[in-house]
């Protein structure tokens, strides 16, 4: 049975629909930057999951090529995930899409390193012929936060958000979002396979004590 992330660790990617308080540790992602508006055809945002998956699933298939990955065992890729801001605006506003600036991200395995991940790159690049250098290998130790399940349309995100923020404001903590911690979203609902009422999103902020 291969280990699947969502399952075994459910503190992070199956929150209720109640905010709650918690403590990411660092972990490993492929990332690629971008900006624009999400939902453009052929936007930067669709681009840069085509690239994210090319690559995890490089990774997660390389026990099948020569390439033999130290401490490897049988995975299933772990959900989607980003990192959304707008400059100059420590809230988001949905209105304005096209001002989004967005980082992709898929959680990668402890026992995957920076070299693995260049091998991956490398295996990419030559055999589609295609340019992969956007892909990072980011480390982020995204620390205390308050995060929620969202059910529904990306649109209806800011009614959880106001609860979330209403949560923060109840515990003497404030939201912590700088160009280091950002707001992060993990998709758990495939929108081309969902109906968009039935979304799964998990939603998270950063925060820190009023008396920092």
């Amino acid at each position: 049975m291969a280990f699947d992330y969502k399952k075994e660790y459910k503190e992070f990617y199956m929150p209720k629909n109640k905010p709650s308080i918690i403590t990411i540790p660092k972990m490993n992602y492929l990332a690629v930057k971008g900006k624009g508006n999400p939902n453009d055809e052929n936007g930067e945002y669709k681009k840069s999951i085509e690239l994210l998956y090319t690559i995890a699933f490089t990774l997660k298939m390389s026990y099948k090529t020569s390439y033999k990955i130290k401490g490897y065992f049988e995975y299933v890729v772990p959900p989607l995930e980003g990192f959304w801001w707008q400059e100059n605006n420590k809230s988001i506003d949905y209105t304005k899409k096209e001002d989004f600036n967005f980082i992709s991200l898929i959680r990668l395995p402890d026992f995957i390193t920076k070299n693995d991940f260049q091998w991956a790159i490398e295996d990419s690049t030559k055999k589609k012929q295609k340019d992969y250098s956007k892909v990072e290998f980011l480390e982020y130790d995204e620390g205390e936060c308050v995060q929620c399940m969202h059910i529904g349309s990306y649109d209806n995100e800011p009614e959880t958000l106001k609860l979330m923020h209403d949560y923060i404001e109840s515990l003497n903590y404030e939201t912590d979002i700088s160009n280091k911690r950002f707001h992060h979203e993990i998709y758990l609902s495939d929108p081309r396979r969902c109906n968009v009422d039935k979304l799964k999103t998990v939603l998270r902020i950063p925060i820190k004590s009023k008396t920092e």
